[in-house]
């Protein structure tokens, strides 16, 4: 047997996994399609963790990265091409190679949808953000805007218009899919300026962000709006369908497992984002990895019992 757990992702919670892991005395391996560090690399700033008070997202994922190595843990890049998860043993096979694991852990998080309109990329971590906690208090008495129109963006709305100068709530159609409760916080707010009937077509700036470019969607007249930063809230997107054969998803792609991250298929856990819950903060995906390493090698230690 090559490992005793292979994590599929290489992100904090599949990290925290294989650190767990590793003082718990198992082989472990992550294998990353992306990038190591997973979303938070993009964040500027990290407030809400304990003791990574203003850490940049980069560090700490370096951070993170460095110690699951130091602890032995092997991290590769590459692209996962068959899986087969079924038996006691777990066979991953990527373009170059094939691993067997006793225990398998996924980890592959849930991406934020983009815009994908010009300027986008080039400004991510730089007045582009998609994590309002995360990021919104490097924003304090600045003027921000954030695209959407669930409940995740009139939150985050209502959350940024209690440390900013202004918010404006850009959406794409007059009426908001939100529940109640939200849209009338929403009205009660002074400094909330409402952008209905409007996409962001472009996002423009020298170093930062500097403006916005806004195309009205029933008369697709432009305007342009001065913003020190844009937040976007118009969903997650899990990538879970390799799985589907051996976990159940829900509805939305997430992969159905609770507090303990064990899916339908022995031992197969998961553990982050891409996981049915409430809440997807960076502190609860280490929880999780650390949840997921613990359950993962209790079946091991238990399945040829």
């Amino acid at each position: 047997m090559d490992y005793d757990v292979i994590v599929i992702g290489a992100g904090t919670a599949g990290l925290t996994a294989a650190i767990y892991g590793a003082c718990l005395g198992l082989k472990m391996r992550c294998i990353e399609n992306e990038i190591v560090g997973g979303q938070i690399v993009n964040a500027s700033g990290i407030v809400n963790y304990p003791l990574a008070n203003n850490m940049s997202g980069a560090n700490f994922a370096n951070a993170i990265n460095k110690q699951a190595k130091d602890l032995g843990v092997e991290i590769s890049l590459e692209k996962i091409i068959d899986i087969e998860l079924g038996g006691k043993t777990k066979i991953i096979k990527t373009k170059n190679s094939k691993y067997e694991s006793k225990a398998v852990i996924i980890a592959t998080g849930a991406h934020h949808k983009q815009l994908e309109c010009d300027g986008e990329e080039n400004f991510k971590g730089k007045g582009v953000a998609y994590c309002a906690t995360c990021d919104g208090r490097f924003f304090r008495n600045k003027v921000v805007g954030v695209v959407g129109g669930g409940n995740t963006a009139l939150e985050d709305t209502i959350y940024l218009s209690n440390i900013c100068k202004e918010v404006h709530l850009i959406h794409r159609r007059d009426s908001f899919r939100a529940v109640k409760r939200n849209i009338e916080a929403l009205k009660q707010k002074d400094n909330i300026i409402l952008h209905l009937n409007r996409e962001v077509i472009k996002i423009e700036g020298e170093n930062t962000v500097k403006q916005v470019i806004l195309k009205n969607t029933k008369t697709e007249d432009n305007q342009k709006l001065r913003l020190d930063g844009l937040f976007i809230a118009i969903g997650l997107q899990p990538q879970n369908e390799e799985f589907s054969q051996w976990v159940d998803l829900d509805k939305k792609g997430y992969i159905i497992a609770d507090e303990n991250c064990k899916t339908k298929t022995d031992g197969v856990f998961v553990a982050g984002d891409t996981r049915t819950k409430q809440v997807r903060q960076l502190v609860t995906a280490t929880a999780d990895g650390a949840v997921a390493a613990l359950m993962a090698a209790n079946y091991i230690n238990h399945r040829d019992i």
